[in-house]
């Protein structure tokens, strides 16, 4: 059934077409001409004035960077070439003389080392700050919309420019009833209103919302009653509602839970224009990525397919690069070989070994092939904590709510947690994982019922925003040796902040200049260093890149103590759970199947409410 807002706009148009014959001059007033032509300027191409603000003043800012690079396509090109792209950020150089294609119809996932550059690169292109074409617009999802009085609705619809000034200029034009070329004017705005598809925005943008985990009291809230993650799915629901040409997201997934995580993989997989992503999640891009954009000392590197196919390809171009190695290592060798050993001797021998003399200098400055040198290989390590004798944590009738008047997140949990526990919380947002993790650790006192920690116990809880409390001012050494004054020598703390792939300059430098995934690393090692018997993790994949999850998945599985986690990261979970349980409606079940099982029975939930709202 068609909207009042369609209903209104024919009438007018049914009402303009009448009083419309021929045109004629304004008889009543006068009418500032006006052109329907809606402006590239006119369009967003980034982010609010608001968030860009929010954006200069981040140490990562245009000033700190320098960006060169020259187009490589024609001005109206769909797609994206820039030629001697190079990129320095506070004197390092990030990316040199390398080039960056980016084609329409094709999803691209960008990866790379933590602090390789992936994040800046991202910011000079949604700044424009390298040859990009007028016409393509772009979206750079990076930083949480302001907290304003907007509702989350409103936020979303109010990204929509060409809409907003649409609908503002239509208003004008009503007011000009017994001007023929206004209503002329006027008919031409309900066209363009009709086909950007104005009257179906308020439900494109509620369906947007929902399957970001927004309730429909919730979409009705003020932006700035929401937390910082919730008001980052409100950018991520606006960069959805756009569709630019060019959508940069930077980790969209950090702030979603494993519902809206497949959700987003489900709408991500057919956008048509062109889409670069950044993601730590090796399932996520599986799930959305064509194409993979490696970014490896200073050179961006192009291969097809999803994150799997990159791996077989990469293992494949590196073995045939160091076969192709040592075969030019052994001839070259033999023909040393040979000079020495004939080059003096005979006439005939020693044309030979001129000959040979030749060739080895041919190969030689016609470029030999590059050793492989394997990928830099990280170990954490959690401490021996020593064994105690069970129960750890006991869980008795337990029930909690925030206050009187919020209804309670749980109802009588019985449970217990030992050294061997490997549990990993899964659930909607707001179901109450990081609440429970906030019980375990004693931060939370529950509302009903007792939990019974061992006197002995030692408890390290890992959360998302943990890093934000370093001192930004020392160095990631000097952190460390004021943290645990029992380390003397800095060279024997240099070595345990090392295990956590911290390394040279980063460990010296202050901690603002490194990056997020690199402040995570700290963070990790001072956790470690606690010695804990039992880890609550709650997000702990956000902000690191692939090598230092596994990496930690790894120590996780060494470790000898007991483990609960919360993360949207289903790769994570399948390497280190042994129980899946569910925390929705109160109370906490366990899944009988894989965290996979888990992932296939959301998706199937997801498609059949799709397609009962179709």
């Amino acid at each position: 059934m068609p909207s009042d807002s369609k209903k209104r706009r024919e009438a007018k148009k049914k009402e303009a077409r009448k009083k419309t014959t021929a045109p004629k001059a304004a008889e009543n007033g006068s009418l500032p001409e006006k052109k329907l032509s809606i402006s590239e300027d006119q369009c967003v191409t980034g982010e609010t004035e608001v968030v860009q603000k929010m954006l200069q003043d981040m140490e990562l800012n245009a000033a700190a960077r320098a960006c060169t690079g020259v187009l490589g396509v024609h001005p109206m090109s769909r797609d994206i070439k820039i030629i001697n792209f190079s990129i320095t950020f506070h004197g390092c150089e990030l990316l040199a003389d390398t080039h960056l294609e980016l084609n329409c119809g094709r999803r691209y996932g960008l990866i790379g080392f933590n602090g390789s550059g992936k994040s800046t690169l991202l910011s000079a292109l949604g700044r424009r700050e390298v040859p990009i074409q007028d016409h393509v617009d772009i979206y750079h999802l990076s930083r949480e919309v302001e907290p304003s009085e907007k509702s989350a609705l409103q936020a979303v619809m109010d990204v929509d420019q060409e809409r907003l000034k649409l609908e503002k200029l239509a208003e004008e034009l009503m007011q000009y009833t017994d001007c023929d070329e206004a209503q002329e004017q006027l008919m031409d705005v309900y066209e363009r209103l009709d086909d950007i598809g104005a009257d179906k925005a308020q439900a494109k943008a509620a369906y947007i919302l929902h399957g970001l985990g927004f309730t429909k009291a919730m979409q009705q809230k003020p932006c700035k009653d929401f937390s910082g993650g919730w008001r980052m799915r409100i950018s991520l629901a606006r960069a959805l509602y756009l569709r630019p040409h060019l959508l940069l997201l930077d980790e969209p997934t950090n702030h979603l839970d494993l519902d809206a995580c497949v959700w987003l993989e489900e709408e991500l997989k057919s956008y048509k224009r062109i889409l670069v992503l950044i993601s730590h999640s090796q399932d996520f891009l599986n799930g959305v990525c064509t194409n993979i954009i490696h970014l490896d000392k200073g050179q961006l590197q192009y291969y097809g397919g999803n994150y799997d196919a990159f791996i077989k390809t990469r293992a494949e171009l590196l073995e045939n690069q160091m076969k192709k190695y040592n075969w030019e290592q052994d001839r070259l060798q033999q023909m040393k070989d040979y000079i020495a050993r004939f080059g003096h001797g005979s006439a005939k021998l020693a044309r030979q070994a001129q000959s040979r003399e030749k060739a080895m200098n041919k190969m030689i400055t016609g470029g030999l092939t590059e050793k492989v040198v394997a990928d830099k290989v990280l170990s954490f390590y959690f401490p021996s904590c020593g064994p105690i004798p069970p129960p750890v944590i006991m869980v008795q009738n337990v029930s909690f709510r925030y206050n009187e008047i919020t209804p309670y997140i749980y109802k009588d949990l019985e449970f217990g947690l030992d050294l061997d526990s490997r549990v990993a919380l899964v659930g909607p947002n707001g179901a109450g994982k990081s609440t429970l993790l906030k019980l375990l650790c004693g931060e939370l006192v529950p509302t009903d019922g007792l939990i019974r920690i061992n006197c002995h116990v030692k408890i390290a809880r890992y959360h998302q925003h943990l890093h934000e409390h370093l001192d930004l001012d020392i160095s990631a050494l000097d952190y460390m040796l004021k943290s645990f004054p029992e380390v003397k020598e800095r060279e024997e703390m240099r070595k345990i902040i090392g295990r956590y792939g911290l390394t040279g300059r980063q460990q010296i430098c202050p901690i603002r200049q490194l990056s997020d995934g690199q402040r995570c690393r700290v963070v990790f090692a001072w956790l470690a260093w606690q010695v804990p018997h039992l880890l609550l993790l709650d997000e702990p994949t956000n902000h690191l890149d692939m090598e230092t999850i596994d990496a930690l998945a790894e120590a996780i599985n060494d470790f000898e103590g007991g483990m609960v986690l919360v993360s949207h990261d289903f790769r994570l979970i399948s390497q280190v759970a042994q129980e899946i349980w569910i925390c929705e409606n109160q109370t906490i079940t366990k899944w009988k199947g894989n965290i996979l099982d888990y992932k296939e029975h959301l998706r199937k939930k997801i498609l059949k409410n799709k397609s009962i709202e179709e």
